[in-house]
């Protein structure tokens, strides 16, 4: 509710686009849309509470931290691949950290929720949030994708 009323107000002042708040709706044709009640079934509560409630995990709480086998990361919620692990590094952060996500995978909008503007991504296909991307990671791309393990699936290549 106050979120709402926060972004209703920054929408109001000209610092929010509409393309930005619906930035995490996905358009896909393959788009996963479901109920809250149905996500509730699919997703356990720490899933739900960042996918869906846009929450945060705690540092250093996934053993994804500590992937390190070939394959891919998917979206928790649809299956989307939204990583490659090739890209995954360790960044210190407590958060599995990735410098690029596979092609169309990840939505981007402008999140307030400390009042500074950052960048919050999204899977494209269910609007589940992912994370934060951050401008101070490895080359080649020079961006740190700070995901929250939970709202991840680790599926090592065969």
């Amino acid at each position: 509710m106050i979120r709402r009323s926060l972004l209703s107000l920054l929408s109001g002042l000209g610092l929010v686009s509409g393309a930005a708040r619906a930035a995490s709706q996905p358009t896909r044709s393959d788009a996963v849309l479901l109920s809250d009640a149905d996500w509730k079934k699919r997703l356990s509560p720490s899933q739900y509470a960042v996918l869906r409630d846009e929450g945060t995990e705690r540092a250093g709480s996934s053993a994804l931290n500590l992937e390190k086998r070939r394959g891919r990361f998917l979206c928790a919620g649809c299956d989307l691949p939204l990583f490659d692990a090739t890209t995954k590094f360790e960044s210190g952060t407590g958060w599995p950290s990735f410098f690029e996500p596979l092609p169309g995978a990840v939505v981007t909008k402008t999140d307030f929720k400390l009042l500074l503007p950052r960048t919050e991504y999204h899977c494209a296909r269910c609007g589940g949030h992912q994370g934060h991307v951050f401008d101070d990671g490895p080359k080649p791309t020079g961006k740190r994708y700070c995901n929250n393990g939970v709202a991840l699936r680790f599926e090592v290549a065969a």
